[in-house]
């Protein structure tokens, strides 16, 4: 899974913040960081919740297989 987020469609309003802090952070000038944009497997739930706890829909997430599902 990877996470992106738009940042012409983000208003840093620190949803995914609150939700996921190891993987989003809003700075002090309210522009978001992505810190893991590839976060491990233990993290996907809230990461997805996140992703669509988002108010303006900026953020997207690029699923990937596990390198043990079968081809």
């Amino acid at each position: 899974m990877k996470v992106k987020f738009d940042e012409l469609v983000c208003e840093a309003n620190a949803v995914c913040m609150g939700l996921a802090p190891e993987v989003f952070e809003v700075d002090d000038d309210d522009q978001l960081h992505i810190l893991l944009p590839e976060p491990p497997p233990e993290m996907w739930d809230r990461v997805r919740h996140a992703v669509r706890s988002c108010p303006k829909a900026a953020l997207s997430l690029e699923e990937q297989p596990s390198p043990d599902s079968p081809a």
